[in-house]
């Protein structure tokens, strides 16, 4: 697939240093923007590598590495599919979806790590704790979930996706209990015990002044206030989605590589930067997924991208039951033993990360892009010419 002409780089190199100097921003929001803006640029170091073959020279540029560059994922991504990989059962998995209402999300919006983590709480107990209902399907289930927040046209939209597998452990661990084929849980009782879990939680921290509001929402620093706020709430259908099984473990994992090590956009989506106007391709689900082409100005692209910028050290992959890291590798080796079956292992982990992409991927990034058969030797190391600074807030 070629490479996209514009980046979102591009866009915040040309436009970022306006957009600080208009915006007073976080410090996180700061250093993600200039290192996804100084990635793969002479302002990170880097090196020259040379052909043993055609003696052709390369100068190989150091990446940021930041989670929300859409250039930096890739390598990580591979990583973390072949270790899923490795934990795959062969049973069915389903994909369920927990979203908050707008209402609710624009309260999350002043208060995203709060917010965030009350989603992941509210989601793994809701799961978990109907998993475990013997008029359901009795069982202890494992899965992980994957936080996003943003919708299509890169509005705020938090929501869960988690991958769960169609059956579990049984109470006293004897034996894999398997639930109805093409039918997980009832997205009905899933989504009144994630309603109730959640406006719990959220009463609970805005009790405790842990919650900060700011505009129209000001109001709601009072607690009446924010209880009628709420009410409403308690009684409406809440957004729960869980889609057909993905038809086995291969099937789960083409599907992993679309939701992980992703921020808001890929590279690939964006169109074109002219006049100060950022045009990006997007799919609109309310009129039969089509696909189309939203132009925006390059300040309100870049406040759309930054609302999504994660609090800084936030985990947004987890994992529940018995994929939960303290238990993780004793209960799949369990479950595999009531499966009767035999999982694939990881791949030897290579020394040199360049290997290890390469023996996931069959395309070796020491291959010498010239002559397609030489072996590109680093010659010459680049420090970093100047310590970088943040552009003060």
């Amino acid at each position: 697939m070629p490479e996209p002409t514009l980046e979102l780089a591009g866009i915040l190199r040309q436009h970022g240093p306006a957009y600080r100097q208009a915006h007073s921003l976080p410090l996180h929001q700061h250093r993600l923007m200039q290192a996804i803006e100084n990635c793969r640029t002479p302002a990170l170091g880097g090196g020259v590598e040379w052909c043993d073959h055609c003696q052709y020279t390369h100068t190989r540029y150091r990446s940021c590495r930041n989670r929300h560059c859409p250039k930096c994922q890739g390598a990580a991504r591979e990583k973390w599919l072949e270790q899923r990989r490795a934990e795959l059962l062969p049973t069915e998995y389903f994909h369920v979806v927990f979203t908050l209402p707008e209402p609710i999300a624009a309260i999350a919006f002043y208060n995203k790590e709060a917010a965030y983590n009350l989603l992941f709480r509210a989601t793994a107990e809701t799961l978990l704790t109907i998993a475990r209902d013997p008029k359901r399907l009795g069982v202890e289930t494992g899965f992980f979930a994957v936080l996003h927040t943003w919708g299509q046209n890169l509005h705020f939209h938090p929501h869960l996706h988690c991958v769960v597998p169609g059956g579990g452990l049984s109470p006293d661990h004897d034996q894999w209990i398997a639930g109805r084929r093409r039918f997980f849980l009832p997205v009905k009782v899933l989504s009144s015990l994630f309603r109730r879990l959640f406006l719990e939680g959220l009463e609970k921290a805005h009790a405790a002044g842990q919650l900060q509001f700011f505009g129209d929402l000001e109001p709601l620093r009072d607690p009446q206030a924010f209880v009628r706020h709420l009410a409403p709430w308690k009684k409406k259908d809440w957004v729960v989605y869980a889609k057909a099984p993905f038809g086995g473990p291969q099937h789960v994992l083409e599907y992993l590589g679309r939701y992980t090590h992703r921020v808001a956009i890929s590279n690939r989506r964006l169109l074109k930067l002219e006049d100060g106007q950022v045009s990006f391709q997007w799919k609109d689900y309310r009129d039969g997924q089509k696909q189309k082409v939203m132009t925006v100005s390059a300040d309100e692209f870049i406040r759309r991208f930054l609302q999504h910028a994660l609090p800084p050290g936030f985990q947004r992959i987890r994992y529940f039951g018995f994929l939960a890291n303290c238990h993780r590798v004793k209960k799949l080796d369990l479950c595999r033993q009531l499966l009767a079956t035999l999982c694939s292992l990881l791949l030897p982990q290579p020394a040199d990360r360049r290997d290890f992409l390469a023996a996931l991927t069959a395309c070796s990034p020491r291959l010498c892009p010239r002559c397609k058969f030489g072996v590109l030797l680093r010659t010459q190391i680049f420090r970093l010419p100047v310590p970088l600074r943040l552009d003060s807030p």
